[in-house]
Formats: C-alpha cells, structure tokens, sequence
C-alpha cells in the first residue's frame, strides 16, 4: 500500500517541479520581453523628442529668414538711385545670397529628418504634418527671394541706365561750363603792349601817320600787328596794368571814360573803371617816354 503512495507522491512532485521550472522560464522571459519593450519604448519616445527638437529649430530657422530686412529698395532721385548700384547693391546682393544659403540649409536639414524618420520606422501623422509645414514655409521663403531677386535686377537695369544718363548729363554740363568758361574768357580778354616809341615801332605795333615832311606825324596802332607782341589779361581777374614809365598814354582806341591813369611811385597804373567798355578794343597800345 505504502509503494503505490510514494510513487504517486514522487509522481506529483516531479510533475510540480516540472511545472515550477516551466513557469520559472516563462516569469524570465516575460521579464525579458518586458524590459527590451520598455527600453523600445524609451528609444522611440526619445527620436520622437529628438524629431519634435529638430523641427522646431528649422521651424524658428525659417521664421528667422526675411527676405524685406536690409534689402529696402526705395525709389529715389537719379543721384541717390544711381549710387545704389555701388556699396547699397553689392549688399542686397549679399543679403539675397545669405538668404538663400539659409534656406537651402533648411531644405537639407528637412530632407535628413525625413531620412531620419524613415529609417526609425515612427510614422505619427502630427510629424508628417509638421514636416509638410515645414515644405511649405520653405517654398514660401523661396518665392519671396525670387521676388526679391527680381526686383533687385530691375533696380539693377534702372541704375545702369540712370548712371549713364547721369554720366551724359554731366558731360553735357561739363561741355557746356567750359565753352561759357571760354567764352567768358574771350570777352573779357584785352592784349596790351607797353614800350616806348622805337621799341613799339620795333615790334610792329605802330606806326606813324600823317605830316609833312616828317613833321606833324601821328603815333597810331598798326593795322595788323604780331599778336605774339602782346600780353593777354582777363579782366575779370584783374584790372590794373602797370608801366614802369612816370610818363604814359593810351594811343589805342579804348574809351576815355573806361580806364584812368594814376601815378604810382616811379611810374603809373592804368585802371580799368569799365571793363565792358574798355574791352571792346581787344588790344591796348601804351607809349611811354
């Protein structure tokens, strides 16, 4: 009788100990698979974070890029439209490259997301959203640097043509300041000559006419005299010729009224009181004894 119980009892034991280890295994394995899950999920939830992290910083990257700051483009007068193409248009240049350097980081930041995302398996639609809005602040930002572009060769065209119609403008003027110059020269330009009787005569500068058997002859200016014997002198820049003789006479037709003769320590100074009058005889014939 004893027998058939202990075998029975070395049976039930056997068949607990059987049964402890099995669940033993399964307790260990579900612990396992409890742990790598919860470890699945932390990493999932990080790239998850990591993913929300990289989107908002290129979000912010995008609101960050303005296509208007420091480009102003503001119509002007020629002048200020013509300097514009100088230093102001180098920079808008400049600032229009910065621009679209930013965005095309932006754009290769977004494609290593989506790279990113693709590889990690997370598909959550609020991701794909964001990403899609992030696609299209990107093309928004280009089209606005398109435009800007535009308008900046536009300004472009208009300052080449407003530089060379200022440039012909101010050749125009510069033309025309010279011949008034000139002409102001040549109406306020006389030629005198200085020199006693022998040596005007020598010269060319006068001759005698008149008389009798060389008596009674006139002092008078030569019809066509060397114009190398004269000195020029404006008028408008000076008014006063001086002769080193005490003893002086203008036998040149320069009206009475327009000049005067005053001594002037050993010799005298010829003034000219009206230089319109005075000047329309070009050359002044000046005898001295």
């Amino acid at each position: 009788m004893r027998k058939p119980v202990q075998a029975a009892l070395v049976a039930v034991i056997a068949v607990l100990v059987v049964a402890t280890v099995v669940l033993f295994m399964r307790y260990q394995k579900s612990t396992a698979d409890y742990t790598e899950m919860k470890a699945a999920n932390q990493s999932t939830e990080n790239r998850y974070a990591q993913t929300i992290d990289a989107i908002a910083e290129i979000q912010d990257s995008l609101n960050a890029i303005s296509a208007g700051e420091g480009v102003a483009i503001v119509p002007g007068n020629a002048r200020a439209e013509a300097n514009a193409g100088g230093a102001n248009g180098q920079a808008a240049l400049d600032r229009i490259a910065m621009l679209r350097q930013s965005i095309q980081n932006s754009k290769d930041r977004i494609t290593t997301l989506e790279t990113n995302l693709k590889k990690s398996g997370i598909k959550v639609g609020g991701l794909q959203r964001l990403v899609a809005n992030l696609k299209r602040s990107v093309a928004a930002r280009e089209a606005e640097v398109a435009v800007l572009t535009t308008r900046v060769d536009s300004l472009n065209t208009q300052v080449t043509g407003l530089t060379a119609t200022v440039t012909e403008r101010e050749d125009t003027l510069r033309t025309r300041d010279t011949q008034i110059e000139d002409k102001r020269r040549e109406l306020a330009t006389v030629y005198y000559a200085v020199g006693t009787k022998g040596d005007l005569k020598k010269a060319g500068i006068i001759r005698t006419s008149g008389g009798v058997l060389g008596l009674g002859k006139t002092v008078v200016p030569a019809t066509n005299p060397d114009p190398n014997a004269f000195t020029a002198m404006d008028t408008d820049q000076s008014s006063v010729i001086h002769i080193s003789s005490s003893k002086a006479r203008v036998i040149s037709a320069q009206p009475l009224a327009s000049y005067e003769l005053v001594p002037m320590g050993g010799g005298m100074d010829l003034h000219i009181v009206n230089p319109t009058e005075f000047r329309k005889i070009k050359q002044v014939v000046i005898l001295t004894s």
